[in-house]
């Protein structure tokens, strides 16, 4: 069995979607296999996973499964394994360093 990490991406509209578009992606463990099969299995995962409710205000949000966007094969599971990377080029180093210290702070664990 093979392991993998499939990102998943979900398009979220509340009311008439008159909002700026808002998505969803998520990373998901899948094992599986061969590609083509963990790629069936987060496809299903995803179809699975679309959802409409009531919010607060009584508009219909709804969660509309969009696709499998990436899949990338995991070579072992180990403590510290690497299971994604995404490397960004960013105008203003400071400022990205900011919000990853300010994303940071927001977590409820701390050392």
């Amino acid at each position: 069995m093979n392991w993998y990490v499939a990102k998943i991406v979900f398009r979220i509209v509340s009311g008439d979607g008159n909002h700026h578009a808002q998505f969803d992606e998520q990373l998901r463990l899948i094992s599986a296999e061969s590609e083509y099969e963990a790629f069936e299995k987060a496809y299903s995962l995803g179809q699975t996973n679309q959802e409409s409710f009531k919010n607060n205000q009584s508009e219909t949000v709804q969660w509309q499964f969009i696709d499998v966007a990436e899949l990338n094969p995991i070579s072992e599971l180990r403590d510290g394994a690497e299971l994604y990377y995404q490397i960004h080029e960013a105008p203003d180093a400071d400022l990205y360093e900011a919000w990853a210290h300010h994303r940071s702070s927001l977590l409820s664990v701390k050392i």
